[in-house]
């Protein structure tokens, strides 16, 4: 018993094969990626390197620093969960709004993890002679880790404790309100009551 042959669809087949045009596409986006992210993380590396000892000078030092960064830090992560866990407003179809959305998330996702690089770097490299201006550990990086570490425990216990309470007075309002239409209806359904 011979099995019927399928149409051959042409442009369904050309689709589906890997083209050599692909793999270059493929290989020049791997090459270039891996520049850019070098370059951002090189770049950004040495900017804060040149910009913490400006900074730690600034008055109230590296203490202030630090608490600055660790309210930026917690302030891109309230942002960042806000507007990944808000819903898109029923008549909001357009794709330039989602768009703006995830802009704008992306942007508060940076402001939450930008602070942490900035204080890194200003640690003693790794695997470098310590008499390297690149490796050198920048004076004031330790205190104002220190403070960035504590603002953010303490700020963000506080917020997380709070928005607990708010949300535990919401429930027990709920609770409350369902508890008095019952006691109107008496415990029964619609259907029940007729």
């Amino acid at each position: 018993m011979a099995m019927p042959e399928r149409p051959v669809d042409e442009a369904a087949d050309r689709d589906r094969r890997f083209r050599g045009r692909d793999g270059v596409g493929l290989v020049l986006f791997v090459v270039v990626g891996a520049a850019v992210l070098v370059g951002v993380f090189g770049g950004s590396r040495w900017a804060a390197r040149e910009s913490a000892p400006v900074l730690y000078d600034l008055p109230g030092g590296s203490w202030a620093v630090g608490g600055i960064l660790g309210l930026v830090t917690l302030l891109g992560w309230g942002g960042a969960v806000s507007g990944w866990l808000e819903r898109p407003a029923a008549n909001d179809s357009g794709q330039a709004s989602r768009v703006l959305r995830g802009v704008a998330c992306g942007a508060c996702y940076a402001a939450a993890v930008a602070p942490v690089f900035f204080l890194v770097s200003g640690l003693r490299g790794k695997n470098c002679r310590s008499y390297e201006t690149g490796c050198a550990y920048v004076p004031g990086t330790g205190p104002a880790l220190l403070v960035y570490v504590g603002c953010v425990a303490v700020v963000g216990w506080l917020a997380h404790h709070r928005r607990r309470a708010v949300l535990e007075e919401r429930s027990a309002r709920e609770r409350e309100r369902l508890r008095k239409l019952r006691k109107k209806g008496k415990g029964k359904s619609r259907t029940a009551r007729r």
